[in-house]
């Protein structure tokens, strides 16, 4: 799915002449923490509620604080996959999405974002939850699905999650079995350290848990 796919259409860009109690108002009506900022098509950047609340004078016009403004976006062919890895990053609330002429063409929320990876098979379908401990010199998903798939189960998705000042790594693979005991004992013979299981589990709430570490998300 691509970022033009999942543009909301209801919330509009703020202006340079709007104020900035006006973006407060939409912020507030939005539910977000970060508006666009626009140029009749040209994107000029985000502005955010604590930027926002920082003013001297809520009725000043935000064309008063162009220095503020978060010139991060992307583009409307980028995957959803890409578009979490920037709204991590950056950590916003909306993701401004531009054309190959670089004209705005709309904005993504994190809950559309989240609205769409709850309907993702990975989400929906049943089964249980495995997350192994290992070296990211260790990490062959290949392995482990072959591993998997000679109980004959299938990985319904993975996705990674690491700290940068770490050798170690954390997978996380949803399972369409919910019975996971010959699995974690086949794993643990090939010397897999699994630190959590769970059968018959609902995958979506551990997502939205793991949203801030979703850059690797479905790693298949």
């Amino acid at each position: 799915m691509l970022a033009e796919e999942l543009i909301v259409d209801n919330i509009p860009p703020l202006r340079m002449e709007d104020t900035g109690e006006t973006a407060l108002q939409w912020m507030d009506d939005f539910k977000i923490s970060h508006l666009s900022v626009v140029n009749q098509f040209e994107f000029l950047g985000t502005i955010s509620e604590s930027d926002i609340l920082g003013m001297a004078d809520l009725g000043e016009k935000i064309s008063g604080y162009k220095e503020l403004l978060n010139p991060v976006f992307v583009t409307q062919r980028q995957h959803i996959f890409e578009v979490v890895k920037v709204v991590n990053d950056h950590s916003l609330s909306i993701i401004p999405v531009l054309d190959s002429q670089e004209h705005y063409k709309g904005s993504i929320t994190i809950a559309q974002i989240m609205e769409i990876i709850a309907d993702m098979p990975v989400a929906n379908n049943p089964g249980g939850i495995l997350v192994l401990e290992l070296n990211h010199n260790d990490y062959s998903l290949q392995e482990i699905a072959g591993i998997i798939e000679g109980h004959n189960a299938k990985i319904l998705g993975s996705f990674v999650t690491s700290s940068d000042d770490s050798t170690k790594m954390q997978l996380t693979i949803k399972i369409n079995k919910t019975d996971l005991h010959a699995i974690i004992t086949t794993l643990q013979r090939f010397e897999y350290n699994i630190i959590f299981f769970e059968e018959n589990s609902d995958f979506t709430d551990d997502l939205k848990d793991r949203f801030d570490s979703f850059m690797s998300y479905l790693n298949v």
